[in-house]
């Protein structure tokens, strides 16, 4: 059965574990003092970033973080879906749909238009389970590195 609560100081630990897995899946390395930062962030509650974890037995298996901005396309704020990663061991258990499904009960709380977030390409397994809990929108995104 898997448990989704709210990321806590109990799970530093285990979220590091996770959120390392989650920078090697994507070939990124984010430096200590960005980590330190968003783990500060992730928990303080007047900070528009919240995060979930996903247990199973009391073993955290999963990661969600999640943040509010204002849209000029609706009134709501949107949600932004920005890192969701499950354990290799635990994947394909339903972990990475119920920690999506806990970010939509909160953003629908929050009073949010919509929540949405990108994958990389190559992320197969990821666009499969997103294509059963969302719609593709077709945008393309494009960044420069400041």
């Amino acid at each position: 059965m898997i448990t989704i609560t709210r990321l806590s100081t109990e799970h530093r630990a285990e979220w590091q574990r996770l959120w390392q897995g989650y920078q090697a899946f994507y070939r990124e390395t984010i430096d200590e003092a960005t980590t330190e930062r968003s783990w500060q962030r992730l928990g303080d509650p007047h900070e528009p970033m919240f995060a979930f974890v996903a247990l199973i037995d009391g073993k955290v298996v999963g990661i969600v973080h999640a943040l509010y901005h204002r849209s000029t396309w609706t009134q709501g704020d949107d949600c932004y879906l920005q890192d969701l990663f499950t354990d290799p061991a635990h994947r394909n258990r339903g972990v990475g749909r119920a920690l999506i499904e806990a970010v939509y009960r909160e953003a629908r709380q929050h009073g949010a238009a919509s929540v949405y977030w990108l994958t990389h390409e190559t992320n197969a397994t990821g666009i499969a389970l997103y294509g059963k809990v969302a719609s593709r929108t077709g945008f393309i995104q494009f960044r420069h590195e400041l």
